[in-house]
Parts: structure tokens; C-alpha cells; sequence
């Protein structure tokens, strides 16, 4: 079983009692409907005196009763249809969801955002839509094979004649599937790819505007709508096909059965109401447009969950279940290396100890891996080779709420999430010693409801967003990592800030990247990264002494 067909399942499985209900009511239509036109047949008999032993008035009351059921029906499967449809699509979405954010970054960054959004959005709308798609898939021969077993009963001929009918339909129909399955894949792809390239360019906007490159741009974003257009236009073309393949041959089924019909009637062996009964099973039966959309809905469901399947086949990062000892927080990285997708090496056997509760400053070049090794020691990357470990624990042993609670990130450029501004801070904690030490604490009571403002509605530069991030890291309770995280900050909120991360009340253990000499020099320890590897660690003034470490400060 492919992981698109496990999706798909799982899908069916989500929408709950409502699949069993809508199995039960399109049986229950479909029972309906193929009884309806004997007994509207027998109604005719009856009333023309072809049967006077039967009553017409029962025939006619038996009629208006399938026609109850039919409605009654109808209506159950449509409400049916959008109930379970809408528990598999949020059900899928929350499992997408869920799963990216389990993934390793790197994976995930990878993927376009927009091709993301895309596959969470639009193609699990269409997965969702398994378990009605399921349902009459497994009912969509019924009419057919009804109107076949009743058309014999009345009249062999009339069997003959619709099988012979049914199997041009087939041959006219068997390259269906495979083209509107590659036409709905390929237009969902080149969909993925244009959100993807709109949502990259909205995030440089500003920098598009300034460099004067909008036409560019713009012609680059809508580089995939001529692959749109293609695959669109031949969707549409497989469905035209196979809608006037219908167009042509139902109406030549339907004559052909009232020609039979008519021989048969002239003959004596059909009453009135049978020959009526048998074009009406002729046109169930040979019914095109029921069978074209329920094979295009299950190429749409198909697509959608081959689409969705491909993201949550990428593994999971794996965590353990071991909370962190009392410690202080020391921190060990032996032997770490980290390597590019294209092999070559970007961090190389670095060793490294942090003692408890130290400040180390992180200096280096770009390029040098100042970041990555920040990465790579809270584990926001794991390393290809060695290990990183706090207070004698490797970091992928530790259950995620324990590495959570102990490692905290702030960035240069921190993305907030929450509801509220306090949210944004707290994230379940009490945000206002946070912000206090961020020094974005005044901001926060300028706004009209402080904490509780709406993240959305509050305008900020670059340094108060920078602030909120930090005061968001300081939730860490061992090990707070800043990577860059003051860089937009002015002379004297940097001071604020700089104080609070450097004096003696702060325990924790803090690694902070960092291009500033004021902050090596007020750090317990410096570690200079070059070309991937920890040149040197020690103290700020023992290292000035050599020329090179110098000029990392001066470039």
C-alpha cells in the first residue's frame, strides 16, 4: 500500500459514523431509484388497463413514496457529503500541521513556503473529500448493473442491447483516468510553485521596490501559469471528451432500447408500462455524467492525497523521553560536525564545553559558522556526527516539553506568534518580568491594551520586535542562545539589555553570536569560530593579543 493510499484511509477513517451513514443512504437512493420507474411502469398498466388486477392508486402512492426516499435521501448524502468532508479536512490539516512543525528545519526549509501552504490549504480540501468519494466509488456501478438485471427481466433483448451499449461506453472512456490524473497532478504542482515563488517575493517586497526589479519580478512569480494554463486547459479538455462521448452515445443507448422496446411491444411480449420502465433504465443506466464526475473527483481526492502523503512521508525528528537532572547548566559539544546537502563541511569536529551558568560570546567571520554552531546547540539542527549534550544529557534524549523548558532562541530577526502581545511573550508564562528585562516593557504599556493587545494590530520597528523575541527567549530556564539578537537595537537599549545578560544575577548558561567587542569583553569566554572549526576559546584579553582575532572585530 503506497503512503497516498494510507492517507487516503486515513482519511475515510477521520470523517467518523458520517461514512457508514452516507454508505447507507446511497444504497438506500439507489434501491430507490432503480424500483421507481417498475413501479411508475406498473402505475401505467394499471391505468391503461394492460393489468386490471393491479390498482392504480397503489402503484401511484408506491411512486410518491420512492420519490420521499429519493429526496429524503439526497439530502441526508448532501449534508452527509460537506459534514464528513469538513471532520476529514480538519482532521488532515491538524495532522499536516503537526507534522511539519515536527520536522527538522532543514527539511522543511527545503519546500518553498508557499507550495506549503498549498498542499495544507488546496490539496487536502481535495483529500478530505475521500470518504464520499469512496462511497460512490463503491456505489457508482449499482445503476448500471440495476438497470441491466431489470432491462433482462423485462426483455432479454433489452439486456442484450444495453450490454453492448455499456461496453462502447467503456472503450470510449478507458484512457480517462490516466489523463485527467496526470493533468490534476501537473496543475497542482505548477499551483505549489506559484505560490511558492508569490510568497518569496511578498517577503522582499521592500527590497524589490528599491532595486526598481518589480517587471522582473512579476514575470518571474508568473513563470509556472503557463504550466497552470496547460495542465488546466487539458483537464478540461479530458472532461469535454469524455462529457460529448456521453452527449453522443446515451441518447443513441436510449433510442436503440426504444427501438428493441418498440419491436417487442409490437410483438406483444412488452406492455406500455414496461417499455417506459425500460427507457428509464436505459437512461440510469447509461447515465455519463454520474460516472465522469465521480471518476474526476477521485482523481482530484488521488492527487490531493499523493500531494499531502509527500510531506508527511519525510521523518519526524525523534526525541526521548528523559527530563534534565538538577545542574547548572553546563553545556558539551564532542567531536559535532555538520555538513551541506552537498557534502562539504560546515562545522568540522568541534569540541566544546561551556561551564554552568557562563557567558560565551561566539565571534567569528561570515561564514565561519557562528550560527550554526548556535543551531546546532540547542539542537535547532542536529549535527551529522558527534553529539551536544546539557548537564551530561545528549539533547535528543530529552522529551521536547523538557528541552523546551531549558533552551530558549532569540534571533535577529524573531518571527512572533500568539494572539495578544503578552502571548507573543509569555507563551503561557507571565510576560512582564520577561519584557522588564528585554526592555520592552514601557513599549508594551504605551499599547491601548498592554499585554493584551492584538499581535496584529501593533506597529513596531525592527529593534521592539527584536526586543519581544529576546524577552521571549528569556523564558529558557538553563541555556538562552542569541544569535544576533541585539544587532538592531540603539546604543542605549542594547546597554539595558547587554547589563541584564552580563550581570551576576543571571545564572544561566549563555551563548550569544556576536560581532560586538564590548560584549567579548564582558564575557567569561570567547569562542572564535573560523572556517568552521573553534580557533581558539578563552578570555576576551588573552585572545586580543593575537592580530587575526583583532581583525574579526574590524571586519
Amino acid at each position: 500500500m503506497t503512503p497516498a493510499d494510507r492517507l487516503l484511509l486515513h482519511a475515510v477513517r477521520s470523517a467518523g459514523w458520517w461514512t457508514p451513514v452516507l454508505a447507507v443512504v446511497t444504497v438506500t437512493g439507489t434501491a430507490a431509484e432503480l424500483v421507481l420507474p417498475a413501479a411508475l411502469g406498473r402505475a401505467v398498466d394499471a391505468a391503461v388497463g394492460t393489468a386490471p388486477q393491479a390498482s392504480p392508486g397503489r402503484w401511484l402512492a408506491a411512486v410518491v413514496a420512492l420519490i420521499a426516499i429519493l429526496v429524503v435521501a439526497g439530502a441526508v448524502r448532501d449534508y452527509g457529503t460537506g459534514a464528513a468532508t469538513a471532520r476529514s479536512v480538519a482532521d488532515l490539516r491538524h495532522t499536516l500541521v503537526r507534522h511539519l512543525f515536527a520536522l527538522d528545519p532543514r527539511t522543511v526549509a527545503r519546500r518553498p513556503v508557499g507550495d506549503l501552504a498549498g498542499r495544507v490549504v488546496g490539496q487536502v480540501a481535495d483529500a478530505g473529500q475521500a470518504a464520499p468519494t469512496v462511497v460512490t466509488a463503491a456505489t457508482v456501478a449499482l445503476p448500471p448493473l440495476g438497470s441491466l438485471v431489470a432491462l433482462t427481466l423485462i426483455d432479454p433483448w433489452l439486456g442484450v442491447t444495453f450490454v453492448l451499449g455499456v461496453l462502447l461506453l467503456g472503450l470510449l472512456l478507458r484512457g480517462f483516468v490516466a489523463d485527467a490524473s496526470a493533468a490534476v497532478a501537473g496543475y497542482q504542482q505548477a499551483q505549489g510553485e506559484l505560490a511558492g515563488r508569490l510568497v518569496e517575493t511578498l517577503a522582499g517586497a521592500r527590497t524589490i521596490a528599491a532595486a526598481g526589479t518589480v517587471d522582473r519580478e512579476v514575470a518571474r512569480v508568473l513563470t509556472p501559469v503557463a504550466a497552470l494554463h496547460r495542465h488546466g486547459a487539458r483537464t478540461w479538455t479530458v472532461l469535454a471528451g469524455a462529457a460529448t462521448r456521453g452527449a453522443v452515445l446515451n441518447p443513441l443507448l436510449q433510442v436503440a432500447v426504444v427501438a428493441v422496446g418498440g419491436v417487442s411491444l409490437a410483438a406483444g411480449r412488452l406492455t406500455p408500462g414496461e417499455l417506459l420502465a425500460a427507457i428509464q433504465y436505459a437512461a440510469l443506466g447509461a447515465g455519463l455524467g454520474t460516472v465522469v464526475a465521480a471518476l474526476h473527483t477521485a482523481v482530484r481526492v488521488r492527487a490531493g492525497c499523493r500531494r499531502a502523503a509527500d510531506v508527511l512521508a519525510e521523518p519526524a525528528r525523534r526525541y526521548g523521553t528523559t527530563h534534565l537532572p538538577p545542574g547548572p547548566g553546563t553545556l558539551e559539544l564532542r567531536g559535532v560536525a555538520v555538513r551541506g546537502d552537498d557534502g562539504r563541511p560546515l562545522l568540522d569536529r568541534v569540541d566544546l564545553r561551556v561551564p554552568g551558568g557562563a557567558l560565551l560570546v561566539v565571534v567569528g567571520s561570515s561564514g565561519a559558522g557562528k550560527s550554526l554552531l548556535a543551531a546546532v546547540a540547542g539542537r535547532l539542527r542536529d549535527p551529522d556526527d558527534g553529539e551536544v549534550l546539557l548537564d551530561g544529557v545528549p539533547l535528543p534524549e530529552l522529551a521536547p516539553a523538557a528541552l523546551h523548558a531549558a533552551v530558549g532562541y532569540g534571533f535577529e530577526r524573531p518571527v512572533l506568534v500568539g494572539d495578544t502581545v503578552g502571548a507573543a511573550v509569555g507563551a503561557g508564562a507571565d510576560p512582564v518580568p520577561l519584557a522588564h528585562a528585554a526592555a520592552i516593557h514601557d513599549f508594551v504599556e504605551r499599547l491601548p491594551d498592554r499585554y493584551r493587545t492584538p499581535l496584529a494590530e501593533v506597529a513596531m520597528s525592527g529593534g521592539e520586535r527584536q526586543r519581544l523575541g529576546l524577552a521571549r527567549a528569556l523564558r529558557a530556564e538553563r541555556l538562552l542562545i542569541l544569535d544576533d539578537a541585539t544587532s538592531s537595537l540603539d546604543t542605549a537599549t542594547e546597554y539595558q539589555v547587554t547589563r541584564a545578560l552580563t550581570g551576576p544575577g543571571d545564572r544561566r548558561t549563555r551563548v550569544v553570536v556576536s560581532h560586538r567587542v564590548g560584549l567579548a569583553a564582558r564575557a567569561d569566554l570567547v569562542a572564535w569560530v573560523a572556517g568552521g572549526r573553534v580557533r581558539a576559546v578563552g578570555p576576551h584579553p588573552a585572545l586580543w593579543a593575537d592580530p587575526d582575532y583583532r581583525e574579526v572585530f574590524r571586519s
